[in-house]
């Protein structure tokens, strides 16, 4: 297993992780197979989006806040109710598949970290299945 550390320095922020993971598989020497990608956080997540246009994770970011506002009187102690909720919808894991050495992801593609209650130290675990 692959593990790497991300720093986030924002509150709410989407972290191109493309070349992180692009880099785990080459090491694995893994030509064909699965590339499981795993954050271990409750209140940050993964995902596939476009990469080509900063403005799409900004709009990302921006309505995700619309549909799950921070303050909407929640019953979560420790405030980051909001948090949670972005983390379960968007999800935290995803899998890539891996042909000839490389991620099988479409032209505009990336990998995407989520924070949703940062900025913190946060992992990512990445899992290479041969097959």
């Amino acid at each position: 297993m692959y593990k790497f550390e991300v720093k986030t320095s924002k509150h709410t922020q989407m972290l191109d992780i493309t070349d992180e993971i692009r880099r785990a598989i080459a090491e694995s020497g893994v030509k064909e197979g699965i590339c499981t990608v795993f954050v271990p956080h409750t209140t940050a997540a993964v995902t596939i989006n476009e990469n080509a246009d900063p403005d799409v994770t900004r709009d990302f970011m921006k309505e995700i806040g619309k549909i799950v506002p921070w303050e909407d009187g929640y019953h979560h102690m420790e405030g980051n109710s909001a948090a949670h909720l972005k983390s379960s919808m968007i999800g935290f894991s995803e899998n890539v598949i891996i042909e000839d050495g490389r991620p099988v992801l479409g032209t505009w593609q990336g990998i995407y970290f989520c924070e949703y209650d940062g900025p913190r130290r946060r992992k990512v675990y990445v899992k290479i299945l041969e097959g």
